[in-house]
């Protein structure tokens, strides 16, 4: 049997990661999402943009996600930075090619030994609904989200 690099996340972990976070914005009644995985090595691994998500949604997810997994650090923290470093997040979005969306809805994505294997953004409804969902996700593929909080 062949043995192929996951980069951090299988197909499989990520499309649950995706069902479970769609299901769970469909149990609060959220506006479409759309839900973008991210591999350790800042790949897309898999994407779903539901109907009715607005224009701009999957580029949002995946900058929520791009952000996190580029300082390793989830949406939460990265949004108090962009509070109190205005400058150093004017400049690594600069730097990400405008890529890195500092605000809750990014999610490292961890195994049980705190390795980050790749990163969720979701975007669609409020950011700390959005975040809600991507924890679902994660937990339901037997992962550890990391939002930023402790």
């Amino acid at each position: 049997m062949a043995r192929y690099p996951t980069n951090g996340l299988s197909l499989e972990q990520a499309s649950t990661i995706i069902a479970a976070a769609r299901a769970k914005g469909r149990e609060l009644n959220l506006l479409p999402l759309t839900v973008v995985v991210l591999d350790a090595g800042g790949q897309v691994k898999a994407s779903q943009r539901e109907d009715g998500a607005s224009l701009l949604r999957p580029e949002i997810a995946l900058g929520k996600a791009y952000g996190a997994l580029a300082l390793g650090l989830g949406g939460r923290e990265l949004a108090r930075r962009a509070q109190a470093m205005q400058g150093f997040m004017n400049a690594l979005s600069d730097i990400a090619g405008g890529r890195a969306v500092p605000v809750p809805g990014g999610v490292l994505v961890c195994d049980a030994a705190g390795t980050i294997l790749g990163a969720v953004g979701i975007s669609g409804d409020a950011s700390a609904q959005d975040e809600v969902c991507a924890v679902a996700g994660i937990e339901a593929a037997g992962l550890r989200p990391d939002t930023g909080d402790a």
